[in-house]
């Protein structure tokens, strides 16, 4: 039987290391072509019982998230990545050879197993690691950076307060798990909570790196190891948090701001259109921003539409408001009911009708009031409502043009003052809904706002 042995790295027969005497034992020549010659078969697993499990220990390590793509829902991570198993035919005993303990050959001379991650999409740009490291008692470490580029199910619901889970799964895609088994080189504690590497400065942070050992069976009779890690990663918000929260709350507050100027002048709807046009604008700018897919739509973006949706109605009201409150002398007398609805029956609305009372009063008067004149008709009634006794046929014509005159200017001052109350009747309704409709607004952008807030502190710090 041919014996083989190791020679700092060098694998030769009897024969050949009999010639190699003459050589002194301190040279560090390492030749690795000389495996082919000892008859080392890498294409075969370095077992010599076939019924032994090789056991491959796998760890992993991450340095970078490098891109985040939800549109496509694809992960680039870079990681260092380590495997180790044990060579049964590369194993010598140091003493023989100066002490030597362990040597560096190429990977493509040795058998490595056909471990690749399941969720790979796209070679990622790593570099080429040529060696292994092999030592005495035959234990290979194959230690490698990685590019990773794989398929991630990516939940983007909560934006910008994110937490991302992929999982990178590594398994033989050949052997089965009697020929081939995965375990962990450390704890999967140490795994979990091992940042040492992460640079931790980019928009995510690594929370922890789970790791969870399985079996699994496609057809039920051959059974296949699977060692799946879990990176748990959590975006950074402060930079979506002031450009684009905080510009929208912004202008919000100024759409709340907007109720206090008077309703009855046209600022206040110039005021809220430009708002609401400054709103579309920023819409516009942020669109590019916010993470798109074809299956959802983040919590942002609904409550971008949202505040849409307030300035319209915020300015819908306005309008409303104005359309009560201005050209008095054109519409009818209040109705009753509205009267009694708005000013009597709810207590709230009839305290705010009084509190107002005052200053509608003195903005009437200031308001020009633009009554039609009309002819006065000498009537019965009228005269009898004026306390004027009609002229006789015997009374002279002066005086006869001096009472139409008197009933002209009399009928005149009281349409003046019917005019003046329909204007305060209507002035006041308006400002008691614009306060009431002011104050619904209020509570539903507080409550909506609150409700949004609260739901983000809680991902941010669950």
């Amino acid at each position: 039987v041919n014996r083989r042995v190791v020679y700092l790295g060098k694998f030769a027969d009897q024969e050949e290391h009999s010639r190699d005497l003459q050589t002194p034992l301190n040279t560090t020549t390492i030749i690795p072509g000389d495996l082919l010659h000892a008859g080392y078969k890498k294409g075969v697993r370095p077992v010599r019982d076939w019924r032994q499990t090789t056991m491959v220990a796998i760890d992993l390590m991450v340095y970078s998230i490098l891109s985040v793509d939800e549109k496509n829902q694809v992960l680039t991570t870079y990681i260092w990545y380590r495997q180790q198993w044990v060579d049964e035919f590369l194993v010598w005993n140091p003493e023989d050879f100066d002490d030597v303990k362990q040597v560096s050959i190429p990977t493509t001379n040795v058998w490595v197993p056909d471990i690749l991650i399941n969720e790979f999409v796209d070679v990622g740009k790593s570099p080429d690691i040529p060696y292994v490291y092999v030592r005495h008692n035959g234990l290979v470490r194959n230690y490698k950076p990685i590019q990773v580029v794989t398929a991630c199910s990516l939940n983007i619901y909560n934006f910008p307060f994110d937490v991302q889970n992929c999982s990178l799964t590594f398994q033989s895609w050949l052997h089965i798990i009697n020929d081939i088994n995965i375990t962990l080189i450390r704890t999967p504690d140490e795994v979990k909570f091992d940042k040492s590497l992460f640079m931790n400065q980019g928009e995510w942070e690594l929370l922890h790196i789970l790791s969870k050992y399985k079996s699994f069976s496609i057809d039920e009779n051959d059974h296949y190891a699977e060692m799946k890690f879990h990176v748990v990663i959590r975006r950074r918000p402060l930079f979506y948090t002031v450009n684009l929260l905080l510009p929208s709350i912004f202008l919000m507050l100024m759409d709340i701001v907007g109720f206090y100027l008077p309703p009855d002048s046209g600022e206040r709807v110039s005021f809220k259109i430009t708002l609401l046009l400054g709103y579309s604008v920023f819409l516009i700018i942020v669109s590019d921003t916010l993470p798109a897919t074809a299956i959802g739509t983040p919590l942002i973006g609904v409550y971008f539409v949202v505040c849409m949706a307030l300035l319209v109605i915020s300015l819908t009201e306005t309008v409303l408001i104005v359309r009560l409150v201005h050209k008095q002398d054109l519409q009818p007398p209040v109705p009753n009911w509205l009267k009694r609805l708005v000013l009597e029956k709810v207590p709230l609305l009839k305290w705010m009708g009084e509190t107002l009372r005052d200053g509608v009063t003195w903005q009437v008067g200031t308001t020009e009031t633009r009554c039609n004149h009309r002819n006065c008709d000498s009537t019965k009634d009228s005269d009898r409502g004026l306390g004027l006794v009609p002229p006789s046929r015997d009374s002279a014509p002066i005086m006869d043009s001096i009472l139409l005159e008197i009933c002209s200017i009399r009928q005149f001052l009281d349409k003046r003052d019917e005019c003046r109350d329909i204007a305060k009747e209507w002035l006041q309704v308006g400002y008691v809904l614009d306060v009431l409709l002011f104050r619904v607004y209020l509570v539903a952008v507080l409550a909506y706002s609150i409700t949004l807030g609260t739901l983000w502190s809680v991902w941010q710090y669950a």
